[in-house]
């Protein structure tokens, strides 16, 4: 059995106690500007994209082995700011070890049930593993206190904390009703027919499903209220506990888990398509070929669809079972809805007014409720850009432009950086007002933007 004195998270060759979670990327708090230079050169050879794996899997897969029993190896994990602080945020439980590993991580589980960190576990900006682990601190023994960033702190929290309260787990919101900091208490749910509101973010029925299935007992009924929005996410988190052998069925408005301890011994992570989306979007606009291997049709990642979205504008795309290419051609403005796909609606965005024609994305209203409110930002970047852009509660409409230099705010979001970096490869004076935040989600971005500059350039 670990102690509480061995309770580690390991990154290279530093261990250290992680009551409180911090990672080398926390460290980056002054924003570094970016200028972006216009590509000068293109080859036509594809380039070959490199990016880290699927932070959802990620997340999902680092859950997953902590509840299993013994060791479990995550193979091809992403290492970025925020599933680093949720693997020190696991760590912190007692009865479990962590080691960020060259190739994702290892994750030792030593008890049946798990004691609370001793201090309260640290977030920072992930709201994914902040869901989670509310959701995952509800079975351990102790209290465990949740808080993260000024902006998580903003973001809602309630759909998750209403459904653990009526089946008996008590919340305690310390700051704002709703909202982090959040103290749980331990416990063990009253019942089997739970519910929860699925319309501001699906994160929160994928909390109920990864804690139903750490319930011994009948089968749990989940039932989804509200018009269900990210519903590929939710069903991520499905399929990849069907792999570690728990029983779970899925429809449009309830879902049934059998409760199982997963058994699994290797996880293996996907490469992340949200940050492909970058990569093909930049080959969307400069006319090149991009080519991505070991994810394709077969993905379980819902944002695989860009690359559909890019043929209905007019590239040339194979999407095979295990590869990808795009190859840019003139583009046309098309009517989508990204209501299942929201993540890369800014990467659409920002290619939107090199298009002939007008392009529509709808059912994104959860985007104001992100690291910041996406379409209001985007909706002033793409203005500060000389682009007329149209908004309402819930969609933006982007007219073609002669796209001008200007200093993007991203606020912070690292979706915002990576996604404006892109017009910046075809149009002077673009500066990103802080590079720094991409570490997020895509921490070696400006460096493959480098390779692909390399590459084209010579």
């Amino acid at each position: 059995m670990l102690s509480r004195a061995r309770r580690s998270f390991t990154f290279g060759n530093k261990v250290g106690d992680r009551g409180v979670c911090v990672t080398m990327a926390a460290a980056m708090k002054s924003p570094l500007p970016m200028p972006i230079e216009v590509a000068r050169g293109r080859s036509p050879v594809p380039f070959v994209a490199q990016v880290q794996g699927s932070k959802s899997m990620t997340n999902r897969a680092l859950l997953l082995a902590a509840m299993a029993k013994g060791t479990t190896v995550i193979h091809g994990g992403l290492h970025s700011d925020d599933t680093e602080r949720l693997a020190a945020a696991l760590a912190a439980f007692g009865g479990l070890r962590v080691v960020a590993t060259q190739s994702g991580f290892l994750i030792e589980r030593a008890q049946g049930r798990l004691s609370a960190p001793i201090a309260p576990i640290d977030l920072g900006g992930s709201a994914t593993g902040a869901r989670f682990l509310l959701a995952f601190a509800a079975v351990v023994d102790g209290c465990t206190v949740v808080t993260g960033d000024a902006r998580l702190c903003e973001r809602p929290m309630s759909d998750v904390l209403e459904s653990l309260a009526a089946m008996g787990i008590r919340c305690e919101c310390l700051r704002l009703p709703g909202c982090l900091p959040v103290r749980v208490h331990g416990g063990a749910p009253r019942s089997r027919q739970w519910s929860v509101a699925a319309s501001a973010s699906s994160q929160f029925a994928s909390a109920l499903v990864l804690l139903a299935s750490q319930c011994e007992g009948e089968v749990i009924e989940i039932a989804l209220t509200g018009q269900v929005v990210s519903q590929p996410y939710l069903a991520m988190t499905c399929s990849m506990l069907r792999q570690c052998g728990v029983q779970v069925e899925m429809s449009d408005r309830t879902i049934l888990v059998t409760p199982t301890i997963p058994a699994i011994e290797q996880i293996m992570v996907e490469p992340d398509a949200s940050s492909l989306s970058y990569w093909f979007a930049i080959a969307a606009v400069t006319g090149t070929t991009v080519a991505a291997h070991g994810i394709g049709a077969a993905s379980q990642q819902g944002d695989i669809g860009f690359v559909n979205l890019l043929s209905q504008m007019g590239c040339r795309t194979t999407l095979a079972a295990d590869y990808v290419v795009v190859t840019g051609m003139p583009l046309r403005g098309i009517d989508v809805d990204l209501g299942g796909q929201p993540d890369v609606a800014l990467t659409l965005a920002v290619i939107a007014p090199f298009a002939q024609g007008v392009t529509k994305i709808r059912n994104i209203a959860q985007l104001r409720l992100k690291e910041s409110d996406r379409i209001g930002a985007a909706a002033l970047a793409l203005a500060d850009m000389g682009v007329l852009c149209e908004v309402s509660h819930d969609a933006l409409i982007i007219h073609p432009a002669k796209v001008r230099g200007a200093q993007v705010r991203t606020f912070g979001d690292h979706r915002m950086a990576l996604s404006f970096s892109i017009p910046g490869l075809m149009v002077p004076g673009i500066v990103i007002d802080d590079g720094g935040c991409v570490s997020k989600s895509f921490p070696g971005y400006w460096s493959e933007l480098a390779r692909w500059r390399a590459h084209h350039e010579g």
